[in-house]
Order: C-alpha cells, then structure tokens, then sequence
C-alpha cells in the first residue's frame, strides 16, 4: 500500500495573523468596489447612450399599408442626414433656412446572408407623389404630385419619408437611421478624422470647402462640409454631390475597419456616444442593445464590397433644374432589391449624370 502524505501536525500549522486577515479583507473590500464601480460605470454608460436615441414607431407613424416583405432575410435600412440648424446645429451651417430637410437619403439593401450591401442614393431634388401622411403632431399631410423628395422631411417628418420610399420603391423599409450635422461631425471626429483622395481640386465656391487635388485627412467640420460641396466640385449639381457622399461614405466605413473600432471597447464608446447624440431611428432599433445585435450582424459586409448607385433619374422636361424617376430602369432596380436579386447593369443608368 502506498503511504499517504501525512497531514501536517497541528503543532506546525501557523495561524493566520490578525493583519494579514484585516489585509485580506481590505483586498476583497476594494475588489467588491472596483467591481461595484465597473457595473455602476456601465450601467451609467449604458443609460447614457440610450438617453441619447430617439426613436419613431414606423407602424404607428404609417399604418398597415406598407409593401410586403419578399425575402425574410434580407434587410433595408433608409438612412437618411438631416440639415437641421436646430441646437448645436446652428453652429455649424449658418444658412438662414428654417426647419430640416433630408440632404442626404440611402436605401442601404443587405441582401440574405449580409455578406455584401448595397446603397441607392436618391437625388434630393427628384420630383416624386408624395402620400398622404401623419405629421409628428397627427396633422394630416395631404398627398400630392410633383413636389421635391427633400421636402417631405420637412413638412411631415422622418416616417412620411419612409411611406415615400416604400410607395416610390415598393419595398419594405425595416428600419431607418437619421443622423443630423452635429452627430455626423461628432463620429468622424471620434474617428480622428477620415482619408479622402481626389482626383481634381474642390474650389470652395459658395463657403464651401477648398481642396487640392490628392490625398486629405479631414476633421468633422471639414468632412460635413465635404458631403454638403455642390458647387465647388464638378458641374456643380447634387447629382455631382451624391458622388462625394458615396465616396466619403466608403471612406469612412474602411476607416472603421482599419481601426478595429468595433473590437475596441475604449473606441466604440467613444464613437457609440458621438453617434448616439444626435440619432434617430425606428423603434425596434431605438436601444444599444439593439444597435449592437444589428451591427453584429452585418459584420461580414466588407466596404470593399459594398457597391453604390444612383437612383436612375432624368432631366425634368418642364423644369431641368429637377429631375424625375427613369424608367425602366428604376423599376428594374427596385425589383431586384426587393427580389434580392442581383442588379442589372442597365439598371444602374442613370440618363441624367453628373458632368463633372
């Protein structure tokens, strides 16, 4: 039989000091309140950053009268930038305009899978029908034809854009994202800036931005500036404007990527906060935690991927300042994303483009 260890006598045992007990204690005290601290930190953080979300209930705001969803996998987002000078808006575009308008409109589609994305740029002066709609105060907006995309934001708000999009699209919207001057600003200074190159110089006409020609690491008030340009760059047009918008939204979404910023809890805070403050989405989306999920599910989609097009559009025979929806084109493209289909090329031409 193997002998066993022999416990150590009790004559030989030491018995614990009193002070290394009181050090224990003050260790284990001091731990229990790092983490009590770390929990309340982020309690705090969590409550901080959902403070900073307001929300829209779309089903409310529409009504059952919206397309139906074809592929249930595939997802649409609207995400549109907002011109409002209210608040710390004012600060950084000093036009004497009142109320917002949507300077900036998407339907970003991620298609089943949501390994790649694709983003529709609809020009802010397309002449469209507009539906009838519920203001944010429950006004009735009638419906009517002919009247500028970017003006439904203003006059009826976020959720009359979405039942726009849908009627112009027949697709279903299922979620939507609008971030204004100051939270735009604010995540691409979060970001420490963000790389654009250009290949001929933007010339600062009209207070905008003046740049040479080459590679420029912009801050927030330059980059807001940048994406706002019309006609200091190319012939001037917002079709010429959608461009850069495509561009720096590109830009901005392999800088993320380069800096891990999703994998960086110090960093995604930091962006989490200066892209929460002057967010709003749909109500499903309205929560960090539903953010997160979201976000986490579009990981696969890499920028190199990501392919952006124009809403095919032509000159308006009455008034070619504007612009209206072309056909067939259009057509053939709307089904394919609602389809999820892949696009076909004529489906990307636009008869009205930029010039410059």
């Amino acid at each position: 039989m193997t002998d066993r260890p022999s416990a150590t006598p009790p004559s030989t045992r030491r018995k614990p000091r009193r002070g290394g007990r009181r050090v224990l204690r003050i260790v284990l005290l001091v731990a229990a309140v790092l983490i009590l601290a770390a929990g309340g930190a982020g309690w705090w953080a969590y409550s901080h950053l959902n403070g900073n979300i307001d929300s829209v209930d779309l089903d409310q705001a529409i009504g059952d009268n919206r397309p139906k969803k074809v592929v249930p996998g595939a997802q649409n987002i609207l995400v549109l930038g907002s011109d409002s000078r209210d608040g710390a808006n004012g600060d950084l575009d000093h036009g004497n305009v009142s109320g917002a308008r949507s300077d900036t409109a998407m339907l970003v589609h991620l298609p089943e899978g949501r390994s790649r994305a694709t983003a529709v740029s609809i020009p802010r002066d397309t002449l469209i029908s507009r539906p009838e709609c519920k203001s944010g105060d429950g006004k009735t907006v009638p419906a009517a034809d002919r009247v500028m995309f970017n003006s439904v934001y203003t006059l009826a708000g976020p959720a009359c854009v979405v039942k726009t999009v849908e009627q112009l699209s027949g697709i279903r919207v299922d979620h939507f994202v609008e971030v204004d001057f100051a939270g735009f600003k604010g995540l691409v200074d979060a970001l420490g800036g963000v790389t654009v190159t250009l290949d001929k110089p933007m010339t600062g006409a009209k207070g905008g931005l003046k740049l040479d020609a080459g590679t420029h690491r912009l801050n927030g008030a330059d980059s807001l500036k940048f994406v706002r340009t019309r006609y200091g760059y190319g012939d001037g047009s917002d079709l010429g404007r959608i461009g850069l918008q495509q561009q720096f939204m590109m830009a901005m979404l392999s800088e993320i990527k380069k800096q891990d910023a999703l994998g960086n809890p110090a960093r995604l805070y930091k962006l989490a906060d200066a892209g929460t403050k002057s967010l709003t989405t749909d109500s499903e989306l309205a929560s960090l935690t539903a953010l997160a999920d979201f976000a986490q599910s579009m990981k696969g989609v890499d920028p190199d991927t990501m392919e952006t097009i124009m809403l095919p559009v032509a000159y308006d025979k009455t008034d070619p300042n504007r612009v209206v929806v072309a056909q067939p084109q259009a057509g053939r493209l709307w089904e394919a994303l609602r389809t999820d289909q892949k696009i076909p090329a004529d489906a990307k031409k636009s008869p009205a483009t930029s010039k410059g």
